[in-house]
């Protein structure tokens, strides 16, 4: 049997977990350093990086869970790590403050580890969806999955945020200790007893791993996707560091009212992400291909309309909520057929693929967010403010071409499942 929608749905509850305690490394320890401790704010940004740059471990951990045939185990041993790295990375904050080298020392294992349990806990999840989920489900699965962490993220900052004040060293550590202790635990009643009550493929004969990740290289779709992965989320982050900043450069907008912005950004990720779960698993409409292309030339779109907003007159607000509109529906488009694809390997490294798509995401991540900041920063030495961005954003739309033109030759027109009768 395949996972049921409740086993889906608790199989979500993992992933907000995961966002529940990332969201605390990159936002509220990111302003705590900046502005309590008055720190740079590259020393965040760099430590951000090392979390993503770590994850290119992400094949290693799937090649593990492949190669054992137990997932769970690499889900819940993931999540005590990030847990792990979760309070070290929060310990390390009053250290900063009174012993500046035993605190950075502290925060880069702390971040590094988070790394290494998000790459551990995250890549398993997939490989468990991909090869236990029905094809017609994987869309809504993907949809469901990532929605609840964007739930578990927007409910944890918001949590967090409230008993965060007044704000003291000792009151931090209690939330982020109840947090990730609740992560873990949560993490285990979800996950428990799924996979023997699913029919998994069995475990492929045993691999070293140089020669498992040579084999799937050599599979050209396999290779081609992790270039459109790469490429297109590249796109996806480029504006990460630089949207905000164009709101309040250009337009004038306050703190409040660029955070705003944010928000309704992430609300049109949200509408997004339903449409293609429930278009795409309820109601059969589009191939997982026709959603990525679609999702990818409405963004560049967007971006260009973004671009020329102060030239045009144009209300940067509803832009940018369709950007992210066009954003979540290719995002979620494209895990799902990262589901897809990793399911239909006939290799059984389902674990091993996803983890190859995932190191290439998270770098993708790292390297669109800093070069996207980068090259508004040269932009701005030689031409005009508003130009400069415009030029990035019409750089990253160009980008958002090429993806999709990627995607419409490599994934196939409609997944099998949508072919076949009765299924």
């Amino acid at each position: 049997m395949t996972l049921s929608w409740v086993q889906i749905f608790r199989l979500g509850l993992v992933q907000a977990c995961l966002g529940a305690i990332v969201v605390l490394m990159t936002s509220t320890l990111n302003r705590l350093m900046v502005v309590e401790l008055a720190l740079p704010v590259v020393l965040p940004g760099f430590l951000v990086a090392l979390h993503y740059g770590v994850q290119i471990t992400r094949p290693n951990w799937g090649h593990l869970a492949d190669q054992g045939g137990n997932r769970t185990r690499w889900i819940i041993a993931g999540m005590a790590l990030l847990a792990l790295g979760g309070l070290g990375a929060a310990a390390a904050i009053p250290l900063l403050e009174s012993h500046f080298g035993l605190g950075l020392a502290l925060s880069l294992l702390a971040y590094a580890v988070i790394g290494l349990g998000v790459g551990a806990s995250g890549t398993s999840l997939l490989a468990l969806l991909a090869t236990a989920t029905a094809e017609h489900r994987r869309p809504a699965a993907a949809t469901i999955t990532w929605l609840m962490m964007i739930a578990g993220i927007a409910l944890t900052a918001i949590t967090a945020g409230k008993f965060l004040d007044p704000y003291s060293h000792a009151r931090l550590m209690v939330i982020v200790a109840i947090i990730c202790t609740g992560a873990v635990a949560l993490t285990i009643l979800a996950v428990w007893g799924i996979e023997r009550r699913v029919v998994i493929r069995p475990a492929p004969p045993p691999v070293r791993f140089r020669d498992g990740m040579r084999d799937i290289w050599a599979d050209t779709r396999a290779r081609n996707f992790t270039f459109f992965v790469f490429l297109s989320m590249t796109a996806y982050f480029m504006q990460e560091l630089i949207l905000e900043p164009y709101a309040g450069l250009v337009f004038n907008y306050t703190p409040g009212q660029s955070t705003q912005m944010s928000g309704a950004q992430n609300g049109g990720v949200f509408l997004g992400m339903v449409l293609v779960g429930v278009a795409a698993s309820g109601l059969r409409l589009g191939s997982l291909r026709a959603w990525v292309v679609a999702g990818c030339i409405g963004s560049a779109v967007m971006l260009v309309a973004i671009a020329g907003a102060s030239l045009w007159v144009l209300p940067l607000v509803p832009l940018v909520v369709a950007l992210g509109f066009f954003n979540g529906m290719f995002a979620v488009a494209a895990i799902g057929s990262m589901m897809q694809l990793a399911g239909e390997g006939q290799d059984k490294r389902e674990g091993t693929r996803v983890g190859l798509w995932g190191a290439s995401q998270a770098i993708a991540a790292g390297f669109g967010g800093l070069t996207g900041a980068a090259l508004v920063d040269l932009a701005r030495s030689l031409l005009p403010v508003a130009d400069a961005f415009g030029a990035v954003f019409l750089f990253q739309a160009t980008i958002f071409i090429a993806s999709a033109a990627l995607a419409a030759r490599i994934m196939s027109p409609r997944p099998r499942a949508l072919m076949v009768p009765g299924e």
